[in-house]
């Protein structure tokens, strides 16, 4: 796979806009293994190679299991993941699959069981962030492989 675009390429002010919601993200109130667990599954639905490395291993770092990683595909029906995990995780997938899936009343429902309004908002941008990356990603197609825990901190 040969690499389109790096970020090198990229006009600066789209990079900066993009690293300032990433640090507001790593500062926010939601715990990051739970951010990196929605990053990482936003990621498999979109195929997203490059995105998959990062969030694998920066999950790892902050304290996830492999067991829970590989089982976040299937995990309606694994013990692994507590409400607010399933109602996040639930929320991921709508909000990545928009344009297949309604986020309805029951999705944003269980959300408010475990979020407050301001978190709900900081998950919207997180998972719209990583859908963003994601697209960027394959787009240029970025090779993974390489990446190291803290590399775009």
């Amino acid at each position: 796979m040969t690499q389109r675009i790096s970020f090198q390429e990229l006009p600066a002010d789209l990079m900066t806009g993009l690293n300032k919601i990433g640090g507001y993200l790593k500062k926010c109130d939601i715990d990051q293994k739970l951010l990196d667990l929605l990053y990482y599954r936003a990621s498999q639905i979109n195929g997203c190679a490059m995105c998959l490395d990062i969030h694998f291993k920066e999950a790892i770092h902050h304290g996830e299991t492999h067991q829970r990683l590989h089982g976040v595909t299937a995990w309606r029906e694994t013990p692994y993941f507590d409400a607010k995990e399933r109602a996040a995780l639930a929320f991921t997938e709508a909000l990545t699959n928009a344009n297949q899936q309604d986020i309805n009343d029951d999705i944003y429902d269980a959300l408010t069981e475990h979020f407050t309004t301001e978190e709900i908002a900081t998950l919207t941008l997180a998972v719209s962030t990583v859908n963003t990356w994601n697209r960027i990603n394959k787009t240029f197609r970025t090779v993974p492989g390489h990446y190291q825990v803290g590399q775009y901190a």
